[in-house]
């Protein structure tokens, strides 16, 4: 996938574990751990604008996009 995260820079330079994090923000560490992977398929916008509010950051300092192969007209990615 093009999307890259990385919230584990951004918790990083926070000084910050993923536990507080997901206790903050008011999700499972489990889950944080999967958004922090990028095995996750999608985001909500309240979750990130949590995540935004505790780090004191910007949505694009923790996802970023790289470009990859060109999938064919009219083929969608599974």
């Amino acid at each position: 996938m093009p999307i890259i995260v990385t919230l584990d820079l951004m918790l990083a330079r926070r000084k910050m574990r993923s536990r507080e994090l997901a206790e903050r923000i008011g999700i499972t560490e489990a889950n944080l751990s999967l958004l922090k992977s990028g095995k996750v398929r999608g985001v909500r916008f309240e979750t990130l604008a949590r995540i935004c509010e505790v780090l004191d950051c910007q949505p694009g300092d923790l996802l970023s996009y790289e470009a990859g192969p060109e999938l064919p007209d009219g083929a969608d990615e599974a």
